[in-house]
């Protein structure tokens, strides 16, 4: 995927590890919960961008060999 994508996902991560902390430091599960909800959400959404680049290799691979590049 995207470079884009990638910093995205990074800043979600971030914005989660933020209010994680800010959680754990007023006592706020709510919220502490609300940043390991991000977290989560960002790093599947990482996960999903690397399967997808990987299908991407793999297509362009068969398609070259089938095309004799």
């Amino acid at each position: 995927m995207a470079t884009s994508d990638d910093a995205q996902n990074k800043a979600e991560e971030l914005k989660g590890r933020g209010k994680e902390a800010v959680g754990s430091l007023t006592n706020n599960d709510d919220l502490k919960d609300e940043g390991k909800g991000d977290q989560a959400v960002a790093e599947g959404k990482q996960k999903v961008s690397e399967v997808a680049d990987k299908v991407k290799d793999g297509v362009e691979n068969i398609k070259d060999k089938l095309t004799g590049h």
